[in-house]
């Protein structure tokens, strides 16, 4: 293989000769239009520490660039390309995964928090986090890891991806050998911290019962301390804030798209007062139970008085195009209505950090949740999808129990040896747990297939299509 090649300007390029050849990313050798990382305002070295510390290295890239890049190259984002999103990945080429939710999440949130004044990779790295935590068949798996962890305080998908980032995904160890996950900043751990509590903290709902959702287990209470340090309120930090508000606009109206695109409705059929009524009390149901009906069919209305609704899609080109550009405007509605009320409320000066929240209109958000139940009624709550939801359920209960039966045998070599280091019974069952949610839909099927029915064929379910 040659080592010369042609450049842009037309000139031969020589291949570096040594290793030690003097590097672009050190400032005595760089050009002046090579550049330097530019630090936001609003952050200072406390939000840029690590866990662990660091050697000091290259200015070219910022402190908050370098974590959202070791999030990018993990191997638990690659994973979510696998992992169900609205339906199972593979069952339609165009409906979203797990991954492609999460870039759009990214997208949508870095450009909003840059808005506000946010580092836009601090909130980019939290929007491709969002999701790491979660295991094979979605919001459906979640549930069944939950209740084979019922003894060893449960399992939440939020919680599961601070322990990815800061235990799990190998990037750095302590000088004692304990893994430290991708020992990313302080800054960026908060912001990828959706529910800053441990189970035990948990807030009251109004009914006066915990909230089910948390964010750390008791056995990462360490790191969780050390990145909240100073911050005596169960607060999400700004950027927090911005990930959850992007998630919530990016799959409220991306997944009234692949729905319609899947051929499971159309939004048309909301002016049957029937179907109407019934969509409304599935968002009561799901995402907004203190709410009148008349008040969320006000918001519906107004969503389909916009001049892009789409009522009814053939699946043609100019169709596509018309979703897409729904979806777009709606992404837009709903993030400039966000802007301009936390501007109003907050100033033009940079938002970051504990500085400021996120203001929502209470129009707003009954719009993004009337999006959600759209989709929640039409798609997720569909009785033909039980039969498949109870399936996967059984597959990783009888996965989870054949694992800690059979000891270390067949766990990943990671896995092995945190079995071998853990102390108790909870312990060596939390890293069961920990396995089987790291996992793929499709690798965890063939898990099954070969480990628990003893056959070299994954595990058939029923197929969405045809239920």
């Amino acid at each position: 293989m040659s080592t010369t090649g042609q450049g842009l300007s037309g000139h031969s390029a020589q291949a570096p000769k040594t290793t030690q050849q003097a590097s672009l990313f050190w400032p005595q050798h760089r050009p002046p239009y090579a550049g330097e990382a530019t630090q936001t305002p609003g952050y200072d070295l406390w939000d840029m520490a690590r866990w662990v510390p660091e050697p000091k290295k290259s200015t070219y890239r910022s402190d908050f660039e370098r974590d959202r890049a070791r999030i990018l190259h993990s191997a638990a984002l690659r994973r979510l390309a696998a992992k169900t999103q609205v339906v199972s990945p593979g069952d339609d080429d165009f409906i979203r995964n797990r991954l492609t939710h999460s870039l759009e999440v990214a997208q949508v949130g870095r450009e909003f928090g840059r808005s506000l004044g946010c580092d836009p990779d601090v909130v980019d790295a939290a929007c491709l986090s969002h999701d790491l935590g979660h295991p094979p068949f979605g919001h459906n798996g979640e549930k069944a890891l939950d209740e084979a962890a019922a003894e060893i305080g449960g399992f939440e998908g939020n919680a599961q991806t601070l322990r990815l980032l800061s235990r799990i995904e190998p990037k750095k160890m302590t000088e004692d050998g304990v893994p430290a996950g991708l020992n990313l900043t302080r800054a960026t751990l908060d912001a990828a911290t959706k529910y800053p509590w441990l189970k035990k903290d948990a807030p009251l709902r109004r009914d006066g019962t915990p909230t089910p959702k948390f964010g750390v287990y008791d056995d990462d209470e360490a790191v969780f301390v050390w990145f909240r340090q100073g911050i005596d309120t169960q607060r999400l930090s700004m950027e927090a804030q911005v990930m959850d508000l992007a998630d919530d606009v990016s799959y409220c109206v991306h997944d009234v798209e692949d729905g319609i695109v899947s051929g499971m409705f159309q939004l048309g059929w909301l002016t049957n007062p029937e179907q109407r009524r019934s969509a409304i009390e599935t968002t009561q149901e799901w995402y907004l139970p203190d709410t009148d009906a008349e008040t969320i069919d006000a918001a519906l209305a107004r969503l389909e008085a916009t001049s892009t609704w789409v009522a009814s899609a053939d699946g043609a080109r100019n169709a596509h195009a018309a979703l897409k550009d729904m979806t777009s405007q709606l992404i837009g509605r709903f993030s400039t209505a966000a802007f301009e009320a936390t501007r109003d409320a907050f100033g033009n000066d940079p938002l970051t950090r504990h500085a400021a929240d996120v203001l929502v209109p209470a129009d707003t958000q009954i719009e993004i949740a009337t999006m959600k139940g759209i989709a929640a009624h039409y798609v997720l709550s569909s009785a033909r999808r039980r039969p498949l939801h109870e399936a996967q359920r059984e597959v990783l209960l009888e996965l989870v129990e054949f694992l800690i039966t059979t000891e270390v045998q067949f766990l990943e070599p990671m896995y092995a040896h945190d079995w071998c280091a853990a102390s108790s019974d909870a312990a060596r069952k939390r890293v069961v747990i920990d396995q089987v949610a790291s996992l793929t839909d499709t690798s965890a099927l063939m898990w099954h297939g070969n480990l628990v029915r003893g056959t070299a064929q994954p595990t058939a379910l029923p197929h969405e299509t045809t239920l």
